[in-house]
């Protein structure tokens, strides 16, 4: 059984793959921010999560502080011996509205939860990996990872971000007996949107006409679509992670698409991209070397 770190626990998919990965019998580290406040009642239900198989344990990590980063991981090391077997980068937060109305400080701060913080963790973690010559890196990026739509752009910028950063890892780490891959969510009824940044600038915003309208329209589609017998459940995702996970190393797929709506376009351009990819990489010269 595995030692696994999964962030962004508190809700959703996070907690989906704590009670999986638990009850799959792996020792579970569940992280997650402010467990003595806001998340008091999450972490308290989350710790109770491996009462039924693996061990669950709740760890204070705010993936935005570099600080709580090394504090965590350096605890959760001390107790393992170091050894770390999976990564599940997880936490992050959704955003919409047009470009425009962003300010520069809240885009830094999309990415500071969504990308920053994957970095900060990755790096407090791989040294232990590299050590042992093991391990997995799961990332949840989304199917907005690989097309942008209008009022999206933002968010979408951050998650095409985490699958740039994914790509080259992968090959960068694979000959150490690293795995590295991106698991692509579609749209889930979770609740992200609660913690949401909603960019609204009416004197931005009111000029682009129906434009800001957008997302409004897309939470209409999403609910008529959750409120139908095909509904997407969030345990699909945390059962791709754990396909994941018990696949043998070095079989592991790059991209894992979790979506029945709009999942088929997003496979089909994950394998074209897959199929033009070595060619680029020959023709820069890496070809040999990876």
């Amino acid at each position: 059984m595995s030692n696994i770190i999964i962030t962004g626990t508190s809700s959703g998919f996070g907690r989906a793959m704590v009670q999986t990965l638990a009850a799959d019998g792996h020792t579970v580290f569940a992280c997650m921010r402010e467990v003595g406040g806001r998340n008091a009642k999450a972490a308290e239900e989350v710790g109770k999560l491996g009462a039924k198989g693996g061990r669950v344990q709740v760890v204070e990590l705010d993936v935005t502080s570099d600080a709580s980063v090394a504090q965590a991981i350096e605890s959760i090391a001390r107790e393992t011996g170091g050894v770390i077997d999976v990564l599940v980068n997880n936490a992050g937060r959704l955003s919409a509205g047009v470009q425009e109305a962003y300010t520069l400080d809240q885009v830094k701060g999309l990415f500071e939860s969504n990308v920053f913080g994957l970095l900060r963790v990755n790096r407090a973690v791989l040294p232990h990996m590299r050590k042992r010559g093991s391990g997995l890196v799961i990332n949840t990026s989304s199917i907005m990872g690989r097309y942008s739509l209008p009022c999206l752009g933002v968010y979408c910028a951050t998650k095409f971000a985490v699958e740039a950063l994914v790509e080259a890892q992968r090959d960068e780490l694979k000959a150490m007996g690293i795995d590295v891959v991106a698991v692509e969510p579609g749209a889930f009824p979770t609740s992200v949107a609660d913690n949401a940044l909603w960019v609204q600038d009416p004197q931005i915003s009111g000029a682009y006409g129906s434009i800001p309208q957008l997302p409004q329209k897309l939470g209409e589609v999403l609910g008529n679509l959750y409120g139908g017998p095909a509904s997407p459940r969030p345990q699909e995702v945390a059962d791709a992670v754990q396909k994941l996970v018990n696949t043998p190393a070095g079989k592991r797929p790059h991209r894992v698409v979790v979506d029945t709506f709009t999942g088929a376009p997003v496979d089909t351009l994950n394998a074209t991209h897959a199929s033009h990819r070595p060619a680029v990489v020959k023709a820069y010269g890496m070809g040999e070397v990876i």
